[in-house]
C-alpha cells in the first residue's frame, strides 16, 4: 500500500500523453515518465481501480484493489478486471523493452483463473516479466498474487512488434 500511495501523490492525473511528450522516449523511459509524475497514468487505471507501481526492463508490476463495482453476477470480481489487469502487465513488461521508434501490440493473450477474488483480497499484485523478446514478436507471462500470496490467476500473450510511423 506504501508502494501505491507514493505514486498517487506523485501522479499528475489521469490521460493519454500527447505525441511531443513521448517522442524520443523508450518505452521504459516512457512508463518511468508515467512513475515519476511527468506524464499521467492511463485512464482504464482510474476505471478499474489499478495502478502501475514499478517498471524495469523486461517487467511491469500493477497493483488493484477488487471492488463490489467489479463484480459479476455471481458475487466475485468479474473475470474482465482479471483479464484487464494481467493484460495492462503483460503488454507493459513488452513495453519496457522497446526502444525508440519501436511499438507492439497484443496478438493474442490467455488467461487462467484459479481461484475467485472478492473485496475481502485488499490488493492483488499483477506481476508482468518477458520470456521473450525478438525483433518481430515478443512473448511475456504474468501472475496475479494476493496481498497473502497466494495466486488467483496467471496469464501469457503474444505481441508483434514493429516500427512506429514517423509523424510529420
Amino acid at each position: 500500500m506504501a508502494d501505491e500511495a507514493a505514486i498517487r501523490e506523485k501522479r499528475r492525473g489521469y490521460g493519454v500523453a500527447r505525441p511531443d511528450q513521448v517522442m524520443g522516449r523508450s518505452g521504459l523511459q516512457l512508463l518511468e515518465a508515467m512513475l515519476a509524475g511527468e506524464l499521467p497514468a492511463a485512464n482504464i487505471g482510474e476505471t478499474m481501480d489499478f495502478s502501475l507501481i514499478s517498471v524495469k526492463h523486461g517487467e511491469a508490476i500493477f497493483q488493484g484493489k477488487p471492488q463490489r463495482r467489479h463484480y459479476n453476477p455471481m458475487g466475485s470480481v468479474h473475470g474482465g478486471w482479471y483479464a484487464t489487469l494481467l493484460d495492462s502487465a503483460l503488454g507493459c513488461a513488452v513495453h519496457t523493452t522497446m526502444p525508440v521508434g519501436r511499438g507492439y501490440t497484443t496478438l493474442e493473450f490467455k488467461v487462467n483463473l484459479v481461484r475467485a477474488l472478492d473485496e475481502r483480497v485488499p490488493l492483488v499484485r499483477a506481476i508482468g516479466r518477458v520470456v521473450h523478446g525478438g525483433k518481430q514478436v515478443a512473448t511475456a507471462e504474468a501472475e496475479l498474487v494476493g496481498h497473502d500470496g497466494r495466486l488467483y490467476a496467471h496469464a501469457t500473450t503474444t505481441c508483434l512488434i514493429f516500427d512506429l510511423a514517423a509523424k510529420t
